[in-house]
């Protein structure tokens, strides 16, 4: 099954390719470099060291069954059993699990570019140097998630969903928010 990916390239839910959040956020800057609490910095070092590159790390020629591209058994099928599944044959069940992960892991995606911003917008706000250091680590660790599932669903998957109306809604709250621990908070427990 081929679907091109490029019917739902970069399109925001309201099928905008590029879509804009005002926010009233201060950029703050820490010239007190000496200023720094241990354990941040020892997260900052932890997380520097331990970097990995998705291109390298990731074993990309193996081949995705679009039939199944999780490979999950029918029973972890939110609809398995119900009778709505009942009624579908094997190539409509097959066409659902294919559609749900592109569907899922597109929401993944948009959610990581959200995470990607939320701890960059970090960065420029919070006062401490130390935590800069520290989101700036976490600031590219989101980018290769977005690299990691952008690159499944384009060239694994062959089809990628627009960013779902619930999740712009949630990142819209959690981007405007001026207070950086609020988007702290919003980027770890929501999105």
């Amino acid at each position: 099954m081929t679907i091109d990916a490029n019917a739902a390239v970069g399109l925001s839910a309201s099928g905008d390719h590029n879509w804009s959040i005002d926010s009233p956020a201060t950029t703050v800057f820490d010239f007190d470099y000496t200023n720094g609490r241990d354990q941040l910095l020892r997260l900052y070092d932890k997380g520097t060291r331990r970097q990995w590159i998705a291109k390298d790390r990731l074993d990309w020629s193996v081949e995705v069954d679009h039939d199944n591209p999780l490979g999950l058994p029918e029973a972890l099928n939110p609809i398995a059993g119900t009778e709505w599944w009942e009624k579908m044959d094997e190539k409509q069940r097959s066409a659902m699990r294919y559609h749900t992960e592109a569907w899922r892991f597109s929401q993944f995606m948009h959610g990581e570019q959200g995470a990607l911003i939320c701890t960059a917008k970090i960065v420029q706000t919070v006062p401490d140097i130390d935590s800069k250091f520290y989101a700036a680590t976490q600031v590219i660790d989101e980018a290769r998630h977005v690299e990691v599932y952008s690159r499944y669903l384009y060239e694994k998957l062959d089809l990628v969903y627009p960013l779902n109306r619930n999740l712009e809604s949630l990142l819209n709250d959690v981007i405007s928010d001026s207070r950086w621990d609020m988007t702290y908070l919003g980027m770890q427990v929501l999105i």
